[in-house]
């Protein structure tokens, strides 16, 4: 009767010579994480159907206002297809982009190859010295 109000009963029983019905001890508290995990469960599915339900709900209501404007439904995008915005998960760069790269990194204003038309001294010449 007194080891139900005792808060050290639990500490008790797992000493040696101290304990009782270990096996049923171990037997109620699986039974009982048992009945948890399923509650869990339970709980986790009604919460599911439940959202599912209130998605259904506001999808028609969706509807009712494009058809109500006539405005069309917008495409999903896969996001499977899309590109990551990640640069860890970017497309490698091949060892002849790497090169081109360094190439026009080393090359400054003057010695990079114009993408204008004409000669430096055209593209130079309204310039005046006073």
């Amino acid at each position: 009767m007194f080891g139900m109000f005792n808060p050290m009963s639990a500490v008790t029983s797992q000493l040696p010579g101290g304990g009782g019905d270990d096996e049923g001890d171990k037997e109620k508290e699986e039974e009982a994480e048992r009945e948890r995990q399923e509650a869990i469960a339970e709980a986790e599915e009604r919460r599911k159907d439940k959202h599912r339900k209130m998605e259904e709900e506001r999808e028609t209501m969706r509807q009712g206002i494009r058809d109500k404007y006539n405005i069309k439904k917008k495409e999903e995008v896969d996001p499977m297809n899309m590109e990551p915005d990640n640069p860890l998960m970017r497309k490698k760069k091949t060892p002849e982009e790497l090169e081109k790269e360094a190439e026009m990194a080393d090359q400054d204003e003057l010695t990079r190859p114009s993408r204008r038309s004409g000669s430096p001294k055209r593209m130079f010449g309204k310039c005046s010295l006073q």
